[in-house]
């Protein structure tokens, strides 16, 4: 998968272990952000949006197995967690996964494993290891070949279009907000407000316009959704 605009929130207390995940993951293209402790984990987690979360079990302050089932008992945030930790017992290992982790890797570890367990979470996060194919009501999109399709008409889209598409009818039916829109497409380098306001414009009058039948829905102030008829609340 491209890490193109892919954000990471790294919690570790080493300094030097931390930079150095860092620079190897920024090698990679993967943007990093840094806590040292807990606390400041929590906060970074619960206010920023990124694609995976790399946490330490042992810091200062708040344990990463309670950052953990707070972010996700109380936060309620269903961003990828792969916990990194010198604790090698399976008693901790069980611990971790009951609190929500996804992955567990213990140190110490080779950086392409990490790498590569890091993105294998996000893919799964974002349904890429699923069908090629997305359909909703009768768009289609083949992943594999770029093609779209509505009925029996071929759909021409742009790149950013196409990425746009791919984000609904992935999360079909559910709302995506526009911070997570903007966060997947260009990462923490967004564009001037109107850019996202021109790109569904565009996309709207693609695979809506021509049809009866009006797929692609916005909620004023929130966030935008694919919805087939039966999906309609």
């Amino acid at each position: 998968m491209s890490t193109e605009n892919t954000t990471v929130l790294l919690v570790e207390d080493h300094k030097n272990l931390a930079e150095a995940v860092g620079n190897y993951l920024e090698s990679c293209g993967i943007n990093v952000d840094f806590a040292y402790d807990g606390l400041s984990g929590m906060h970074l987690a619960t206010t920023n949006l990124y694609d995976a979360i790399i946490l330490d079990i042992a810091l200062p302050g708040i344990d990463g197995f309670e950052i953990c089932t707070r972010l996700r008992q109380d936060a309620h945030l269903a961003t990828p967690v792969l916990m990194l930790t010198a604790r090698d017992q399976l008693d901790d290992k069980l611990r971790g996964f009951s609190t929500g982790a996804d992955d567990y890797l213990v140190k110490p570890f080779d950086m392409p494993e990490l790498e590569a367990r890091v993105l294998a979470l996000i893919r799964r996060q974002r349904g890429e290891l699923d069908s090629a194919v997305y359909q909703v009501h009768d768009l289609e999109f083949n992943t594999r070949s770029m093609q779209v399709t509505r009925g029996k008409d071929r759909i021409q889209l742009s790149p950013t279009c196409l990425r746009i598409l791919r984000i609904l009818m992935r999360e079909c039916p559910k709302l995506v907000t526009r911070e997570q829109m903007e966060h997947e497409l260009w990462g923490d380098f967004v564009p001037d407000s109107d850019t996202l306001r021109s790109h569904l414009y565009k996309l709207r009058k693609a695979i809506d316009k021509p049809y009866d039948v009006q797929l692609l829905e916005t909620r004023q102030g929130i966030g935008y959704r694919l919805a087939a008829p039966e999906d309609a609340d």
